[in-house]
């Protein structure tokens, strides 16, 4: 087990985490997060580094002034650290600085149908709807399956890719599940994606925060080709995402966005576009986003990315054994044979609305979780057993509401306590299911927390 002494150190390093706020009585608890797949709280370090750097906050690649030189060092010089950080080829690979996870993939559907406008592009029944849908307007697809427990299935993987017969030009798949957790084995389909004339992107926005990712060296069989992520998942906001990979890919299309900053030259008759990665950074940098994810990187490799997936896996596999002991209980992400993932768990209780019982968390608790489809909507259907008919019935019924699970995810700062928290107020809720349904049931409008003190005068949030 980790010592103590980390988990406190963990804990030190992230803004607010004991921050009090009201619950529905009107008393103060300590806020427990357990949203942290949806986004992060900041680290200390990259708060400081942001404050310091707002002193030499300037224009990027627009000026000459010795605040605007600093800021564009800092801009271009972080690609490099960025690369290392995954273990990218500094020379090989390009790094384009985006908004979003979502937005990369994107960028990168556009670059890559310019060079394979008729591939087959393999997606999975567990992505995320940002490794799917940009895939379903550019390209012919199909997805990989997933087993039983939510799994995805590599021989249907390798079936699929044997059946298309080379077509298949890119398997796309999540390195990390956002509603299980699961990690998949990615240098497995990187080898098998590979032998049959295929590319591999990771979509690593549940991955690289969690554990250590090396993209491995070009010529082996193992290399990730594309990788994407999004600061605002690994403790640093301010809205910057990266996408990584061949240079090659990145040459012959025109840019996603179009704008300021993408070209060498403009006229009323033609368009020279810039290079990659430029081209593909149409309007004003975010210089800021890009310094607090440097900084969260300089942070997370002093932590040891070990060290920290350790430690996360421990906490969760405490919450999952904790949950198998609750009343009628149904969990998602962990079945008997564990295996490694990050530290995600989803579940429901029967009789009671996923979103109430997030609710009654939040507003007897004071713990943040999150409930519903989590934008990974197939999958979630699928882990459910919805028919089709079934879905139908939802869809057409606006005033019955779509099934969905309420799912659990920790950061490096979550602890045992807040844990203990959790699995009580959990066990609660599912041995008074009839009073918390009838309490939540009069209350007509969320969030009904104390109106005095939020967002009062001092802005300080709380009563």
């Amino acid at each position: 087990m980790i010592r103590q002494s980390f988990a406190k150190k963990l804990r030190q390093m992230v803004v607010g985490v004991d921050r009090r706020i009201p619950i529905l009585n009107g008393e103060l608890v300590t806020a427990i997060n357990f949203d942290n797949a949806a986004t992060t709280p900041p680290f200390i370090s990259v708060m400081s580094e942001i404050n310091e750097f707002a002193l030499w906050y300037s224009s990027v690649h627009r000026g000459m002034g010795y605040k605007s030189t600093v800021s564009s060092d800092i801009y271009e010089n972080g690609r490099a650290l960025i690369k290392k950080f995954v273990g990218a080829d500094d020379h090989k690979d390009t790094l384009i600085y985006t908004k979003t996870t979502t937005e990369a993939i994107n960028i990168f559907a556009n670059a890559f149908w310019y060079e394979h406008q008729k591939a087959m592009i393999l997606s999975t029944e567990m992505e995320h709807l940002a490794n799917d849908l940009p895939w379903r307007y550019k390209f012919a697809m199909d997805y990989v399956k997933i087993d039983q427990v939510g799994r995805l299935d590599l021989v249907d993987l390798e079936k699929k890719l044997i059946q298309y017969k080379g077509k298949v030009k890119l398997v796309s798949v999540t390195g990390a599940s956002n509603v299980t957790g699961y990690i998949n084995p990615i240098y497995d389909i990187a080898k098998l994606a590979h032998s049959y004339g295929a590319e591999i992107l990771v979509d690593g926005a549940q991955l690289v925060p969690h554990r250590a990712v090396d993209m491995k060296p070009h010529e082996r069989e193992e290399h990730i080709d594309y990788l994407v992520f999004s600061a605002h998942k690994m403790y640093a906001p301010f809205g910057i995402g990266v996408l990584i990979g061949k240079s090659r890919t990145f040459k012959k299309n025109t840019p996603y966005l179009k704008g300021g900053g993408a070209v060498e030259l403009v006229t009323d008759t033609f368009v020279d576009w810039d290079a990659a990665p430029y081209k593909d950074e149409a309007g004003t940098p975010n210089v800021i986003g890009v310094a607090a994810l440097l900084k969260a990187i300089t942070t997370l490799n002093k932590l040891d990315m070990q060290r920290v997936h350790i430690y996360e896996q421990e906490v969760i596999n405490y919450i999952i054994d904790g949950l198998r002991a609750v009343k009628n209980i149904k969990l998602f992400g962990c079945p008997k044979k564990q295996g490694d993932k990050v530290s995600i768990i989803s579940f429901i209780l029967p009789n009671i609305e996923h979103r109430m019982i997030a609710k009654i968390l939040s507003y007897e608790f004071g713990i943040a979780v999150r409930s519903g489809l989590f934008c990974a909507h197939p999958y979630v259907q699928k882990l459910l057993g919805l028919s089709s008919e079934e879905i139908q019935y939802y869809r057409k019924n606006d005033n019955v509401p779509f099934p969905g699970i309420v799912r659990v995810s920790l950061g490096v700062y979550n602890n045992y306590e807040e844990a203990d928290v959790f699995l009580r107020s959990v066990h609660d809720i599912a041995n008074n299911v009839t009073g918390y349904i009838e309490k939540y049931s009069k209350i007509k409008e969320f969030p009904p927390y104390p109106k005095t003190g939020i967002f009062n005068n001092n802005r300080h949030y709380l009563p």
